[in-house]
C-alpha cells in the first residue's frame, strides 16, 4: 500500500484487496472527529478476530478509557503502526501484538473491543487512520484524508422493504437489495442522480455531524425522494429533517458500502421492527409548511 508522507491534504489510498477483507466500510458513519472530511475509516470484519489492514512496524499499544456505557466496555486501545510513510493509528481491537512486533496486510490483530466510543446499534469494527510520523499521534484530530480504492456502486431505493434482521435499537431492510453479492461494493445511490454520477450516501442520517457522497459529484443530495443535505467536494452537511418508520419517529438511518449484505439500517432506540415486517421510510424536512 503507498502512503503519501508529510501532508494532510494527499490522500491515503486503501487497495481493494484489503477493503474486501471486511464485509462492510464507512468513512463517515461516525459521530467523532477523526471521520470529518474522510479522514478515519471503519472496517467491518466478518468474525470476532480483525485482519490488519496495514504492513509495519508496531509502534505502541496503549490503552485508553472510554465513555461509560452499560454494553461496552470501559476501556480501548491504540495501536500504533508505522507503514514506512505513515503512523496508521488503529483502536477497537484487544491486540495479539506488542511494540516491535512486525505485521503484513491480513494478519491476525486480535478479537474486536465493544468499546464505550460505540453507539448502541453500531457493530464491532476496526477503526483505522493514518498520520504522518512528525504529527502528534495521540489527538482526536491530524490525520490524512482517506480514499478507498474500489469504485462503490450505487444502488436506488424508493424508501420501502421487508425487515431481515434486527437488533434491540435497529432494524435491517432487505432494499435496496446488493446485485451481486461478495463481487463488489455498493451503497446507497443519491436520488439527486441515480445515473451514477451523483455518488453513493455515507453516514448517519441525521444523527451524525455530516455525511458523505463517495464517487460523486453532485451538489445536492437525496434520500427516499426527499433532499437531505448539500455536498461540497464530498462531505455532506444534511439539511434539518427527521425520519420516520412506519410513520413513528426514529433516530435516523445509518448509510455505508456493503460488500455481501446491502439493505438500509434503521437506528434509534425507539426502534421496534420485526423480520417480516414491511416498512416504509419517509424523510421529512423540517422547514417545509
Amino acid at each position: 500500500m503507498s502512503v503519501p508522507a508529510n501532508t494532510t491534504t494527499m490522500a491515503v489510498t486503501l487497495p481493494a484487496d484489503v477493503l474486501h477483507q471486511y464485509y462492510r466500510f464507512s468513512l463517515y458513519n461516525s459521530p467523532f472527529v477523526a471521520h470529518r472530511e474522510g479522514r478515519a475509516i471503519d472496517l467491518y470484519p466478518a468474525g470476532e478476530t480483525v485482519p490488519s489492514p496495514v504492513a509495519g512496524e508496531v509502534l505502541e499499544v496503549k490503552r485508553v478509557r472510554a465513555p461509560p456505557k452499560p454494553y461496552a466496555a470501559d476501556h480501548d486501545v491504540l495501536v500504533l503502526v508505522d507503514t514506512g510513510d505513515a503512523v496508521a493509528r488503529l483502536l477497537h481491537v484487544d491486540p495479539v501484538v506488542a511494540a516491535g512486533d512486525r505485521v503484513a496486510v491480513g494478519d491476525d490483530l486480535g478479537e474486536t473491543i465493544r468499546a464505550g466510543f460505540f453507539a448502541p446499534w453500531v457493530p464491532d469494527h476496526l477503526h483505522l487512520e493514518f498520520r504522518d510520523p512528525g504529527a502528534n499521534l495521540y489527538r482526536a484530530d491530524g490525520s490524512m484524508v482517506l480514499d478507498v480504492g474500489v469504485t462503490v456502486e450505487g444502488v436506488a431505493w424508493d424508501g420501502t422493504g421487508t425487515v431481515v434482521e434486527t437488533g434491540e435499537t435497529w432494524a435491517r431492510l432487505d432494499a435496496p437489495a446488493h446485485p451481486a453479492p461478495g463481487e463488489r461494493f455498493v451503497g446507497l445511490v443519491n436520488g439527486e442522480n441515480e445515473n451514477g454520477s451523483g455518488g453513493v450516501v455515507d453516514g448517519g442520517l441525521p444523527h451524525y455531524d455530516a455525511g458523505g457522497l463517495l464517487g460523486g459529484t453532485a451538489d445536492l443530495v437525496s434520500v427516499a425522494g426527499t433532499r437531505v443535505g448539500t455536498a461540497a467536494g464530498r462531505t455532506v452537511a444534511w439539511d434539518d429533517i427527521r425520519v420516520l418508520a412506519n410513520g413513528r419517529p426514529v433516530t435516523g438511518l445509518a448509510l455505508f458500502c456493503a460488500r455481501d449484505q446491502s439493505g438500509v439500517k434503521i437506528v434509534g432506540e425507539n426502534v421496534s421492527l420485526a423480520v417480516g415486517e414491511s416498512v416504509t421510510v419517509r424523510v421529512e424536512r423540517q422547514d417545509s409548511p
